[in-house]
């Protein structure tokens, strides 16, 4: 859409619905006379907003912090009305797993699912009494309120690693002329068989880029399927020490994730594995640096994609090891922290969710209802 602009009210699209909150990196912006003529889609504190295509099962609450905001035309609105719900609790009912399947066996369409406000009215709940409704909100909600300080605390992480990393390219002596294919172990990706069921379910992590576009910090520990020893054998992947660097080479192209565990990945990606420890974020930072440039490099008629080929034979300027070690002890320090961080929002996103359905039964009572 033209009308985007870097400045302005932000427009909420379902790439910025993740864990239940809006995330503004790379947010979509108006400017002010397009604010006016959108007036009715303004956001206001306690709305939900719906990607209402593809993920249709994606939802994200509307806080303080969004107020104002806009409602994109990818995105759903539902307005809580009347004292008797909860628009936090509604939001917690509405991501329950079977909440979430209700959703997409409805939805329309064959080649891509799409929601509209028919099927969300539509939408089975089974409410509490408004009291037993904010107790579970709040309850849930202090978990969702350290998972948001941490993805915050990542995000400055993250951008202070990058702007280290660009003046360090700018003090840096100029250094040795190289390429990726030269200084580092760059690899492809493959798949299994589908059709065979005993390539699948093992105990080795194979990532694809919806593992990778999903995350909320570059830092992968799981992937949302897994393959047998028999499965990797079966085809070119590989299995890739934690620490390799994961680009997504293809539709969408500069994706990034540093995998903290073991792990092969489909052909949807380019793997660059440094070949001493020191180089891990010079490489990260410098790939991170030259999206575009991968970008022009890419072709194809049906998506862009960036070969792997073509990938090892980008020139690479490599200053002395001195300075790439310095590098490491200012950016190193702060990937850590921020991995750490991402970590333990995953774990408390489990706990969330699991404890939605025990407060529900009744089998766990929220702490603001227990008090007398």
């Amino acid at each position: 859409m033209s009308d985007y602009s870097d400045v302005g009210t932000p427009v909420v699209m379902p790439t910025n619905i993740r864990n239940l909150r809006v995330d503004p990196t790379g947010i979509a912006r108006v400017g002010g006379e397009h604010v006016e003529r959108l007036a009715r889609h303004k956001l206001r504190a306690g709305d939900i907003v719906y990607s209402r295509r593809g993920d249709v099962e994606k939802c994200a609450l509307i806080t303080e912090n969004e107020e104002g905001w806009l409602c994109g035309t990818g995105c759903l609105l539902v307005r809580v009305q009347g004292p008797n719900l909860d628009a936090r609790f509604l939001s917690y009912l509405l991501s329950r797993p079977e909440t979430r399947a209700w959703i997409s066996q409805h939805a329309v369409g064959a080649t891509m699912p799409n929601l509209n406000t028919e099927i969300l009215r539509e939408v089975p709940v089974d409410v509490p009494d408004v009291k037993t409704q904010c107790a579970i909100a709040a309850t849930l909600g202090a978990l969702d309120d350290k998972i948001g300080s941490n993805r915050r605390a990542v995000e400055v992480l993250q951008h202070t690693a990058a702007a280290l990393f660009t003046r360090w390219r700018s003090d840096a002596v100029p250094g040795v002329a190289s390429t990726f294919g030269a200084y580092a172990d760059v690899y492809g990706g493959a798949t299994p068989k589908t059709t065979v069921p005993d390539f699948w379910g093992g105990g080795l992590a194979w990532t694809t880029p919806t593992d990778v576009t999903g995350l909320s910090a570059p830092y992968l520990f799981e992937t949302s399927r897994t393959i047998t020893d028999e499965g990797l054998r079966s085809c070119t992947a590989v299995m890739h020490p934690a620490g390799t660097i994961f680009m997504t080479s293809r539709a969408t192209i500069g994706a990034f994730a540093i995998n903290q565990v073991p792990a092969a990945t489909n052909q949807g990606f380019i793997a660059v594995r440094p070949r001493q420890e020191a180089d891990r974020y010079f490489l990260f930072e410098e790939m991170r640096s030259r999206v575009d440039e991968f970008l022009d490099n890419a072709n194809g008629s049906t998506f862009l994609e960036i070969s792997r080929g073509r990938f090892k034979e980008l020139p690479l300027e490599v200053p002395e090891p001195e300075a790439i070690a310095l590098l490491d002890e200012q950016v190193g320090p702060l990937h850590r922290k921020a991995a750490q961080l991402a970590l333990e929002s995953d774990r408390l996103t489990a706990l969330r969710n699991a404890l939605l359905p025990e407060l529900l039964s009744g089998r766990v009572r929220a702490l603001t209802e227990a008090r007398p």
